[in-house]
């Protein structure tokens, strides 16, 4: 990465503060590393959090850092999610305590989305909270995970149970990291960016329909208009509900049954993947509930295959999945709730659903 050229343009998102928090924006372009000094600032020190798979690329930017005179660090931690529990946090505070770290410095995390909510949830944790950029360097984490201040870690309970909300100081998302990303993690990111297109902003899926093939690689011809899409959507619903009270739960859509089949693949199963067939299961429940046109709840199926995403799960394991949704952050004692559908771009929620109704849109998804 090298500085930014006019030649380069880049595109602006804001994401408003809201709850006593400071506004920041998600930069969507190429050669973005010119941006990051301004948004790090007066900071002494800076600690970058990186996965092991990307050592040379958080070595760089230490190595730029330290070169514009801050006392940098890289902190390495192990890929995807396995960096998110507290043992890995527990270093990463080591790390910072070792360093002397003082809530006037930054963290910088670089990586997919495990990594960004793990830095996320140090810089939350660490002195009751320091300011963090996010540099996501995947599909999932540019869309989803960097924007929106939800920062988290897993337990053998469930995933993201222990969190924090704390919004980044900026986001810098450089499409040209998504060049080195293998086929299954940039269609499993595609997931995300569907989901905003049922829940928000159709236009997403027309551009998906209109070039299936082109929307699996980073080089299709929708590529950046994907991904600012997915991210308006994003940020114009967390500018008015950060803390999840309210609209915020529309982007969860899938999310319920998705978590349970993470949690059962003990978290070896892409998040874009199992959200792919907890967006089927959501249309289906829909339809089956009677809020969902069956056009709308077919175009799930037809949208995500197209892609290359998968659509079903194991039939035989209903019972757990079902046990584990209840534990879910939406749950409120023990009663059941899910984001569905009243029509393309109107989502709901349906509380306390059918018992029978759930077995008949899981019948939809087994394998």
């Amino acid at each position: 990465m090298t500085e930014q050229t006019a030649a380069q343009p880049v595109t602006r998102i804001q994401v408003a503060g809201t709850a006593g928090t400071d506004p920041y924006e998600v930069l969507v372009g190429h050669q973005l590393l010119g941006e990051l000094p301004s948004l790090v600032g007066r900071a002494k020190r800076v600690a970058v959090i990186h996965p092991e798979a990307l050592a040379e690329t958080g070595e760089a930017l230490r190595a730029d850092l330290a070169d514009q005179g801050y006392e940098a660090i890289a902190v390495q931690v192990p890929n995807a999610e396995e960096a998110k529990t507290a043992e890995v946090a527990a270093y990463c505070w080591k790390a910072l305590g070792q360093s002397g770290f003082t809530r006037s410095d930054v963290i910088v995390g670089v990586g997919g989305g495990a990594t960004t909510d793990l830095a996320g949830f140090v810089a939350a944790s660490w002195l009751r909270g320091v300011r963090w950029i996010a540099v996501p360097t995947t599909v999932l984490g540019m869309v989803d995970a960097a924007v929106g201040g939800k920062t988290g870690i897993n337990t053998a309970e469930g995933k993201n149970l222990v969190g924090a909300f704390h919004p980044p100081a900026g986001v810098l998302c450089d499409l040209a990291a998504l060049e080195s990303l293998g086929t299954h993690d940039y269609v499993s990111g595609m997931a995300e960016i569907i989901k905003a297109g049922f829940i928000a902003d159709p236009v997403i899926l027309e551009l998906v329909e209109s070039d299936p093939e082109g929307a699996r690689s980073p080089r299709g011809p929708h590529t950046a208009e994907l991904i600012e899409r997915s991210i308006r959507v994003k940020a114009e619903v967390v500018s008015s509900d950060l803390k999840e009270s309210g609209l915020r739960e529309i982007l969860n859509y899938g999310h319920t049954l998705a978590h349970a089949i993470e949690k059962n693949e003990r978290y070896k199963w892409r998040h874009g993947a199992a959200v792919s067939v907890g967006m089927v299961f959501a249309a289906e429940l829909g339809r089956v509930a009677g809020r969902l046109d069956d056009a709308t709840a077919d175009r799930h199926k037809a949208v995500l295959g197209s892609v290359g995403l998968p659509l079903t799960y194991r039939g035989d394991q209903w019972p757990k999945l079902l046990e584990t949704m209840k534990l879910d952050k939406k749950s409120r004692g023990d009663l059941l709730r899910f984001i569905v559908l009243d029509g393309l771009g109107k989502p709901t929620i349906l509380e306390g659903p059918d018992p029978a109704f759930l077995v008949a849109a899981y019948g939809e998804v087994s394998a």
